[in-house]
């Protein structure tokens, strides 16, 4: 099994926004970490908090986002950062933050990966664990047709297949796409994708205190009609890359790299995170041979 190196940053960098469901600001700041570190998160603005790995254990429930929490503290909306890290095959780094909720930029990861990508990347001395899938995993929700289905590819690497479509009446169209990822395709195809939302969905997030400091430069905001508000569409559809965005930053809760095959029909971060619990239940780390 061929397994590749570990990597880092070469120095650390920052960066600064504000979250889009709590409206906080905070400073982001990545720090390269020695091999088998892992990702992290650490809340420097609560004193004494140790750094929270970004691992499936360290999920906690959240509505429309991934967060993580330890000891009572907690970071949210992670997603956007761990698919930034996974696509560009960054594995080790402690990223400090400052406040409750890692910042939406535009809705992408795109600047996120421009930040990682000036700070530099070098590789480590010791080979990054993989996870090769020997059997199909599936996860499906009991009350709709919703599921995740991984299952193993006769080659090394990682494709993920999404579904996306919210029936006839949505006016966002059913659209399906699939990425074989790697840093180059990533980088071209997915980062710059924007997390999305109906008009219609906007009152009531607003509501329940979500969103209040968000306008329609920082994400897509789709009307009855199907038109993005106040926004253009980087590509036609970018609502099915953005969902793929986010199935890999979830998946990259599995703290290793990944072999196979997923296919996502209608999911979302409950049902990603339920397939790597699942996943980790049935599969153990590969053996490596070599480093590529």
């Amino acid at each position: 099994m061929l397994c590749r190196s570990q990597r880092t940053l070469r120095q650390t960098v920052e960066t600064q926004g504000v979250g889009l469901f709590t409206g906080t600001d905070a400073r982001l700041r990545f720090v390269p970490a020695p091999t088998d570190h892992g990702i992290a998160f650490q809340r420097i603005d609560v004193a004494g908090s140790a750094p929270i790995p970004a691992r499936i254990e360290f999920v906690v429930s959240s509505q429309r986002r991934t967060a993580i929490a330890r000891d009572g503290v907690q970071v949210e909306m992670i997603e956007h950062v761990m698919a930034a890290l996974a696509g560009l095959q960054i594995d080790n780094c402690l990223i400090e933050i400052d406040g409750p909720e890692v910042p939406g930029f535009d809705g992408s990861c795109r600047d996120i990966c421009k930040l990682l990508l000036a700070a530099g990347i070098v590789e480590q001395d010791s080979l990054r664990e993989i996870i090769s899938l020997l059997m199909p995993v599936q996860v499906s929700a009991d009350d709709s047709d919703i599921e995740v289905v991984a299952r193993p590819m006769n080659y090394n690497g990682l494709a993920i297949t999404y579904q996306l479509d919210y029936g006839d009446r949505s006016p966002i169209p059913p659209q399906n796409l699939t990425i074989e990822i790697t840093p180059e395709t990533f980088v071209r195809d997915i980062a710059f994708a924007r997390t999305f939302v109906l008009d219609t969905e906007v009152a009531a997030l607003q509501a329940a205190g979500y969103g209040r400091r968000v306008t329609h430069q920082d994400l897509l905001v789709f009307d009855a009609n199907g038109n993005v508000i106040g926004n253009k569409l980087r590509s036609p559809d970018e609502a099915v890359r953005h969902k793929i965005l986010d199935c890999l930053g979830d998946f990259a809760l599995i703290g290793a790299d990944l072999r196979g095959y997923f296919n996502a029909y209608r999911s979302g971060h409950r049902h990603n995170h339920d397939l790597v619990r699942r996943i980790l239940l049935t599969h153990q780390n590969s053996q490596c041979s070599e480093a590529v």
